[in-house]
């Protein structure tokens, strides 16, 4: 017996030694596995942020793919699991722009668009190295000879190749509609970058000719001339569609107009209300429904235009109270109420969101799309679950999936920042300078001239990642690793935030390769402390998984992460359950140490050996749940199978009979019994299988010396 066993289980001595000679071995690349590993399996790592650092919940996403890719490979699968980081860009951009403003007081455009990328690059070259250190501590099993990047030459082909195909399939255009802005950002942002923030206020009460509206945004008031009731509505039978009211408002008499829309909730407040196109979507649906006028009434820096009045060139936050007094004055104000409503703001810069009409680039999801048997967008994505072609876990996601689809609008992909995917479209002036009319090229190369100017536009972070299954498999080349591994069997992502990312993928890959991406979605829920409260990034409470490790050893935080916490819950991490499965790895050390004291010195066969049938029983199970992706069940199973059962009951027995075959057979069901839970504590059980073995490989097989090749047990 090695003398290690006679000292306490320390993973800081064991970790780092055995990462190296997993890596050592090359099994994490699949083309270099055993011969019996013939069927593909492959996941593709959803792209940690390379300027970010891996946060709890990161750390479970690792965990749970790892888990599901050492069970495979033990299955004799030929297992790819894909790495790769996300450029990020608006947080990458926003986090530059912040470091160059405090250190040198410069901002981008002291700089110019080339020299600001050229400093965005290395400050991810920095940063990417340390971000792989972090993903490899808690054993993760991946490729990293394949490691791919959103911003890498590869990547970039793949984005300007599907801009390309979109663009002449009429799914990408170039038009006018609202959109989330960021006045401190200076950019617009997706629908999922909006991050909603309670905040109290008043809700004004106002006259509105003979009409009474409600308002928490006075400040977008001076625009409003279409006042909208619902057609049913009989408290307003009097009133015709298209009728002209002249009315008293803020900066004097308007004539404000009656609009007739169903869309008005007439158990709301007095079932009547003003509208303010510019600045609100709902508003703008309205107008377009109506063909009715749109006014800008706020700036890009969120500050009141002329139509303002007196109050031009203020702050909207500034103006409000000075806007409600003057609408005192002229007794306009029925009443005010406090009043707690959710801000949305933008999740990377805190900004507060101001919708604008702004000329960007859509993905058209509502187009019927010839070369997919004229189904649009929406219409691939709806039918890819439904059609049984992905299987969402836990299955109640569906609902919610289903109703982000139906409510999905044209998809802005314009961004007005520099770091990112530029929109691979020029321009140039036609012979007609006077009418500013100009010409378009889109291609996934530059055209030929010197008189051609790009789209100072880059594209939404999530276009790329779209294509995350497939580009990072060498599309759009035709290699033998996209035929062989995609579509990919699973997608392992959060329910919170990355969900819209899922839809995404569905929609890229339905259209430019006419398939679905994934065959399983796994949705993890979020990580909270002992208290129930997020732990976010967001909210300031990112615990660093990396220090948990080091206090209480990866296969500790491991099982702490997943044990009775299935798909799509949310689990609660305590240092009482960090401290169980701590106890729970010196437990294993003991077993270890006992057995390996007790081996028997005679010549007795261990591959004759046969397995008792509660231990058959407990295989079966464990691989049926493993099949299913009920990891929270095969790893508490595991866990009091080894306690209670083999420590508890047959090690004391075979204590006191003393017989050389149950000794024998302790350290074959031992093997078996660290098979079983190797995808769960890699770490350890790789560490007590290197000792299993006697001059004879009685145990572990010469041609598969490590534990994360070594084969699956079965019942027989």
């Amino acid at each position: 017996m090695n003398d290690k066993f006679l000292k306490p289980y320390n993973p800081s001595d064991t970790e780092e030694r055995i990462y190296k000679l997993w890596e050592d071995s090359g099994y994490f690349n699949p083309d270099n596995l055993p011969p019996r590993h013939e069927k593909p399996f492959s996941i593709v790592l959803p792209p940690p942020n390379a300027t970010g650092v891996l946060h709890i919940g990161g750390a479970i996403m690792t965990v749970i793919e790892d888990i599901i890719v050492r069970y495979k490979r033990m299955r004799g699968f030929k297992t790819l699991w894909l790495p790769g980081t996300d450029h990020a860009a608006i947080a990458t951009n926003s986090k530059v722009e912040k470091i160059l403003q405090k250190e040198e007081g410069l901002s981008r455009h002291n700089l110019g668009r080339e020299n600001f990328i050229k400093r965005v690059e290395e400050f991810v070259e920095r940063n990417r190295g340390e971000l792989k250190h972090q993903i490899s501590k808690m054993g993760s099993s991946l490729d990293w000879s394949r490691e791919a990047f959103t911003l890498d030459e590869e990547r970039s082909l793949a984005v300007r190749t599907a801009f390309k195909q979109m663009y002449d399939a009429r799914l990408i255009y170039k038009g006018e509609r609202i959109t989330n802005w960021d006045p401190k950002g200076q950019t617009t942002i997706a629908d999922d970058e909006v991050v909603y923030k309670e905040e109290k206020t008043k809700f004004y009460y106002l006259k509105y000719g003979p009409f009474t509206i409600g308002t928490s945004r006075p400040e977008t008031k001076f625009g409003d001339k279409y006042v909208v009731m619902h057609p049913e509505d009989k408290r307003y039978s009097d009133y015709k569609h298209g009728q002209e009211i002249a009315l008293e408002w803020i900066n004097g008499p308007i004539t404000a107009t009656v609009i007739k829309d169903e869309s008005i909730d007439m158990e709301f407040g007095t079932g009547v209300m003003t509208i303010t196109p510019w600045h609100d979507q709902t508003d703008f649906e309205i107008a377009e429904r109506h063909e009715l006028e749109r006014e800008q009434i706020i700036d890009q820096y969120g500050r009141l235009l002329p139509v303002a009045g007196e109050f031009a060139g203020q702050k909207i936050s500034t103006a409000r109270e000075a806007i409600i007094e003057k609408l005192r004055r002229k007794g306009l104000v029925e009443k005010e109420e406090d009043y707690t409503h959710n801000v949305a703001t933008a999740e990377r810069t805190g900004g507060i969101i101001e919708p604008q009409i702004l000329t960007q680039w859509f993905v058209d999801v509502n187009k019927p799309i010839p070369e997919r048997n004229n189904k649009s967008l929406k219409q691939l994505m709806h039918e890819s679950v439904t059609s049984g072609q992905i299987n969402i876990l836990p299955q109640r996601f569906e609902k919610v999936y289903f109703h982000w689809i139906e409510n999905l609008r044209d998809w802005n992909i314009s961004r007005q920042i520099w770091y990112g995917h530029r929109i691979p479209a020029w321009y140039r002036p036609t012979g007609n300078h006077n009418c500013g009319e100009q010409e378009i090229y889109v291609g996934v190369e530059a055209p030929p001239g010197d008189d051609w100017e790009q789209d100072p536009d880059t594209l939404d972070t999530w276009f790329s990642s779209g294509l995350w299954t497939f580009s990072t498999l060498g599309w759009p080349k035709i290699t033998e690793d996209l035929k062989l591994y995609h579509p990919t069997d699973v997608l392992e992502t959060g329910y919170d935030i990355l969900f819209f990312w899922v839809a995404r993928m569905i929609l890229m890959s339905q259209f430019l390769l006419g398939t679905v991406p994934f065959k399983t979605v796994y949705l993890h829920g979020l990580v909270r402390n002992e208290s129930g409260e997020k732990i976010s990034k967001s909210l300031g409470g990112n615990v660093d998984p990396l220090a948990i490790a080091d206090q209480y050893g990866t296969d500790a935080l491991r099982m702490a992460l997943i044990v009775g916490v299935g798909p799509g819950s949310d689990s609660k991490l305590s240092n009482d359950k960090l401290k169980a499965y701590k106890n729970f790895a010196n437990k294993l050390w003991n077993i270890a140490r006992f057995v390996l004291e007790n081996k028997p010195k005679s010549k007795l066969k261990y591959q004759n050996l046969k397995l008792e049938e509660e231990t058959e029983s407990l295989i079966r199970d464990i691989t049926d749940d493993m099949e299913n992706y009920r990891l929270h069940l095969a790893s508490e199973k595991i866990y009091h199978y080894i306690w209670h059962e083999f420590a508890d009951k047959k090690i004391e027995e075979a204590k006191k009979a003393q017989d050389p075959e149950k000794f024998c057979y302790l350290i074959f069901e031992f093997s078996i019994l660290l098979k079983l839970l190797h995808p769960f504590m890699p770490f350890i059980t790789e560490e007590i299988y290197q000792e299993l073995v006697d001059e004879k490989q009685e145990i572990r097989s010469k041609k598969q010396g490590l534990l994360m090749v070594g084969s699956w047990p079965t019942p027989k």
